[in-house]
């Protein structure tokens, strides 16, 4: 065996050594004719017993001192003897051998052409088996320290070899600078133990500094560890916890250097991706994982996206890709592709396939936020609840609840009153299906009380959003806008405007300003327009500070997107607002000034092109007024009040035009049969024709609803 380890062709293995009590130190020698000197094998590792080993290594193998503890050494490690080896490896004075080593490697390459005949190397000038085999020592020494828990001084006497050899070789390593020794794959090794052992130290500083010193110069790593190196730098920078900006050595990319480890993380991922289509390196799905994660984590959901396109074919069954595709854009706003994407899954080309419930599930959801795709909603639940049953019972509770809120939506968009109260009566059995199977999910709770209120079941609604604030500590703003919409129904307007009141207090800063345009609109209903007038003027300014903020904060841009969005619109309702209250006022001017900021915001609105037409009714220019409610109708043709509005001006011209306007009242009511205005009108119609009782009938109705409408659409 100790012969095996002389000459040039020694060899460096890593085998899983067995925890053996027998030291090599403390046994007998009896190979290649060397005397025998029996000791005690259970006896205490002592030093005159190495310097015995080592005097007969040396004189077998024309070893010198180090080199022959470093082969008893490395012979204690295979054992497993670590507290052995380490005594066995303190004995070498590394650090006065260090210069000599690096000089070595220096005149390796100076020499590693062929030399002529009679061209000897330096006196005095170690050899490289030396080298390796000193090399060797320090990795084992690490290792030992590593495997007695004395993780600090291991990664001290690693970083002793990426010394050194970065010393003799500061430009990196050439391809054949080890063609006859082990000296580059030991030195691979440690580069790769480093950061390990840094970060079982607890140092995540340190071992991000030695993961970037394996990736900075070019060491002849084989593509696998290089990529393992970079992998595992990207995992440490994202999930480390330690910000580790580059060194100013490091930072040659001028402004498109990373700005923070999360950018970093991401880039070194990109480059792997690229390894990955090249086939440089094998598919690692742990890569995709982290990229995911590190452009979720800053919002680049479409970016995400492109590479989930790009990834090979194979790599995901179609419906794990599809599913994966609609999540990135659905994350980013783009629910209509999202929802294109999970179609292929649910369509028929998947239907020999296992199926992908995650998909059924994300596709109700997302069409429980829309009503226009409120039945595609339905046909996605009922799969969904067809593999619940079977599998995932725990989301029964989820399902029904989209189901639910799908129904409502349906009832809704439905124009035949009997599938309007079919859906109505399905959307309540699932919703508290729901929240019998999710007692403790606020949001459930919430979507019950929302679809009572749409029915007009205000004291269940009522109850419901109580529930809810109470699950949610009263920290929701939603909630409490519900509440106060609620009480409003009721006609209660002070009590809501108190609620308000109070919610503002709690509300968060979108939530804030929602909730100062209910406070606004509920002074109005109290008619109290002044104090209606500053609370605008209040939110208005806060929408303007803002945009400031988010002005001075441009790289930020992305996580205030959708502040910015509800700001936009809440400014644009908040002028509309003040038109109709100036309307009201008969202050003609100041009316037009504010809708003309509306539509500057957003000069296509329905609602703003309604308010105009508002504003020249209360002029008594009918010709400009139909004019108007024609452009909104033009661009919204289901716009209830500019049809509920159309009508009544056409009442305003003669009874040649009761016919049409009928027809437009009754198409409102088709719409929005709550819509008591519209009843209004339609028995202002039937008594200018005649029809008594019936105009009787339409008042009743108008009354009725009059009495349970909020001041605000609960929807």
């Amino acid at each position: 065996m100790l012969c095996a380890c002389s000459g040039e062709q020694f060899k460096f293995e890593e085998p899983e050594p067995p925890h053996s009590p027998e030291s090599l130190a403390t046994r007998d020698f009896s190979a290649s004719g060397l005397s025998s000197r029996t000791g005690d094998w259970e006896s205490k590792f002592e030093d005159i017993q190495v310097d015995e080993a080592e005097s007969t290594l040396k004189e077998a193998l024309s070893l010198n001192y180090e080199e022959a503890r470093a082969l008893l050494g490395r012979l204690e490690f295979q054992r497993g003897n670590f507290d052995a080896a380490l005594q066995v490896f303190q004995g070498i004075d590394i650090r006065s051998l260090t210069p000599r080593m690096a000089k070595a490697i220096v005149e390796r390459i100076r020499q590693k052409k062929p030399r002529p005949k009679g061209d000897h190397v330096l006196p005095n000038v170690m050899s490289m088996h030396s080298v390796s085999l000193l090399i060797e020592a320090i990795l084992l020494k690490a290792r030992s320290l590593g495997e007695l828990g004395r993780f600090i001084e291991a990664a001290k006497e690693c970083k002793v070899i990426l010394d050194t050899v970065e010393l003799a070789l500061p430009n990196g390593m050439l391809d054949d600078i080890c063609e006859d020794c082990k000296l580059q794959d030991m030195f691979h090794k440690a580069l790769e133990l480093l950061p390990s052992l840094w970060i079982k130290a607890g140092y995540l500083d340190e071992a991000i500094t030695a993961y970037r010193r394996a990736l900075v110069k070019p060491w002849n790593l084989e593509p696998k560890r290089l990529a393992n190196v970079q992998k595992n730098l990207a995992c440490t920078l994202l999930y480390g916890g330690v910000e580790a900006s580059l060194p100013p050595q490091l930072q040659i990319w001028g402004t498109t250097m990373p700005k923070n480890n999360t950018e970093e993380a991401i880039l070194l991922l990109l480059i792997l991706i690229k390894k990955v289509a090249l086939r440089e390196i094998k598919w690692d799905p742990e890569i995709m994982d982290h990229l995911t994660y590190a452009l979720s984590v800053t919002g680049l959901f479409e970016l995400l996206a492109d590479h989930v396109e790009q990834a090979l074919p194979g790599l995901y069954r179609r419906a794990e890709r599809w599913y994966f595709l609609a999540l990135c854009y659905s994350a980013c706003g783009q629910n209509e592709v999202a929802l294109n994407l999970l179609k292929k899954v649910a369509g028929c080309s998947e239907g020999k396939n296992k199926p992908h419930f995650s998909s059924f599930l994300l596709g109700a959801k997302l069409c429980s936020q829309d009503p226009i795709h409120a039945r595609e909603g339905i046909a996605f639940s009922r799969k969904a609840i067809d593999l619940v049953n079977h599998q995932c019972e725990h989301f029964m509770g989820q399902v029904h609840k989209f189901l639910g809120v799908c129904y409502g939506g349906a009832a809704r968009a439905s124009v035949l009153d009997s599938e309007r109260m079919f859906f109505q009566r399905e959307s309540l059995n699932s919703l508290n299906h729901a929240v019998r199977n999710e007692e403790e999910d606020p949001e459930v709770m919430f979507s019950l009380g929302l679809e009572n209120a749409v029915q007009r079941n205000l004291d269940a609604a009522f109850n419901n959003a109580m529930k809810y604030s109470d699950m949610m500590a009263g920290s929701s703003g939603q909630g409490w806008k519900l509440l106060a919409l609620v009480v409003s129904a009721e006609q209660r307007f002070k009590d809501a405007e108190t609620i308000v009141e109070f919610a503002l207090d709690e509300a968060g800063r979108v939530d804030q300003l929602e909730l100062l345009r209910l406070k606004a609109v509920l002074q109005v209903a109290q008619e109290h327009p002044k104090q209606a007038i500053e609370t605008y003027r209040i939110l208005l300014t806060l929408v303007q500070a803002q945009r400031d903020l988010q002005a001075k904060n441009s790289e930020q841009e992305p996580t205030f997107h959708s502040e910015e969005f509800v700001g936009r619109n809440l400014e644009k309702e908040a002028w509309r607002d003040l038109a109709n209250i100036y309307t009201k006022l008969g202050l003609w001017t100041d009316a037009e000034i504010c809708v003309n900021k509306a539509k500057l915001i957003e000069f296509y609105s329905a609602h703003s092109w309604h308010t105009t037409g508002m504003l020249f009714e209360a002029q008594s220019q009918y010709r400009e007024a139909l004019i108007s409610f024609s452009v909104s109708l033009s661009i919204e043709p289901d716009y209830v009040p500019s049809i509920v509005s159309t009508a009544e001006v056409l009442m305003k011209l003669g009874s040649q035009s009761l016919p049409i306007a009928r027809s437009f009242l009754m198409n409102a009511l088709r719409l929005e049969p709550t819509n008591h205005e519209a009843w209004l009108n339609l028995g202002l119609i039937s008594k200018r024709e005649g029809s008594l009782q019936q105009a009787a009938d339409f008042f009743q109705a108008a009354h009725e609803l009059q009495l349970s409408a909020p001041v605000q659409s609960f929807v």
